[in-house]
Protein backbone atom coordinates (compact mmCIF):
# COMPACT_ATOMS: atom_id res chain seq x y z
CA UNK A 1 0.00 0.00 0.00
CA UNK A 2 2.84 2.08 0.73
CA UNK A 3 4.32 1.83 -2.42
CA UNK A 4 1.06 2.51 -4.71
CA UNK A 5 0.98 6.31 -2.04
CA UNK A 6 4.30 6.95 -3.61
CA UNK A 7 4.17 6.08 -7.21
CA UNK A 8 1.06 7.06 -7.80
CA UNK A 9 1.74 10.97 -7.27
CA UNK A 10 4.87 10.86 -8.58
CA UNK A 11 3.63 9.05 -12.09
CA UNK A 12 0.60 12.32 -12.15
CA UNK A 13 3.21 14.83 -11.22
CA UNK A 14 5.52 13.15 -13.83
CA UNK A 15 2.69 13.17 -16.60
CA UNK A 16 1.63 16.93 -15.51
CA UNK A 17 4.96 17.63 -16.80
CA UNK A 18 5.13 15.93 -19.57
CA UNK A 19 2.05 17.77 -20.44
CA UNK A 20 2.76 20.98 -19.73
CA UNK A 21 6.14 21.87 -20.85
CA UNK A 22 6.45 23.55 -24.39
CA UNK A 23 8.89 23.18 -26.70
CA UNK A 24 11.00 26.52 -27.88
CA UNK A 25 12.42 27.23 -31.37
CA UNK A 26 14.08 30.63 -30.50
CA UNK A 27 16.92 32.00 -32.12
CA UNK A 28 19.25 31.55 -29.82
CA UNK A 29 21.42 34.47 -31.44
CA UNK A 30 18.85 36.79 -30.54
CA UNK A 31 18.46 36.32 -27.23
CA UNK A 32 22.50 36.05 -26.63
CA UNK A 33 22.50 39.52 -28.86
CA UNK A 34 19.48 41.24 -27.17
CA UNK A 35 19.90 39.76 -23.81
CA UNK A 36 16.49 39.35 -23.41
CA UNK A 37 13.50 36.33 -23.30
CA UNK A 38 12.00 35.25 -26.33
CA UNK A 39 8.67 37.25 -24.22
CA UNK A 40 9.55 40.55 -24.16
CA UNK A 41 9.50 40.87 -28.39
CA UNK A 42 6.70 37.90 -29.26
CA UNK A 43 3.68 37.98 -26.73
CA UNK A 44 3.77 34.13 -26.43
CA UNK A 45 6.68 31.69 -26.09
CA UNK A 46 5.85 29.65 -29.12
CA UNK A 47 5.37 32.33 -31.63
CA UNK A 48 3.10 30.46 -34.54
CA UNK A 49 3.83 32.92 -37.65
CA UNK A 50 5.83 35.77 -36.52
CA UNK A 51 2.91 38.37 -36.28
CA UNK A 52 2.16 37.98 -32.59
CA UNK A 53 4.77 40.90 -31.85
CA UNK A 54 4.85 43.23 -29.08
CA UNK A 55 5.92 46.57 -29.31
CA UNK A 56 9.07 45.86 -28.71
CA UNK A 57 8.93 42.95 -31.50
CA UNK A 58 8.01 45.31 -33.92
CA UNK A 59 10.98 48.23 -33.36
CA UNK A 60 13.38 44.71 -33.41
CA UNK A 61 11.46 44.07 -36.80
CA UNK A 62 12.12 47.32 -38.35
CA UNK A 63 15.72 48.37 -37.29
CA UNK A 64 17.64 44.77 -36.58
CA UNK A 65 18.36 45.96 -32.97
CA UNK A 66 16.33 47.15 -29.98
CA UNK A 67 19.35 50.18 -29.25
CA UNK A 68 16.99 53.23 -28.59
CA UNK A 69 13.94 51.27 -27.34
CA UNK A 70 11.90 52.96 -25.00
CA UNK A 71 9.69 50.41 -23.05
CA UNK A 72 6.43 51.83 -21.82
Amino acid sequence: MKFVKFILPVLVLAGGLLVCTVDSYGKAEYTKKEKKGCTFCHTTAKPKDGKDLTEAGKYYQQKKSLEGYKAK
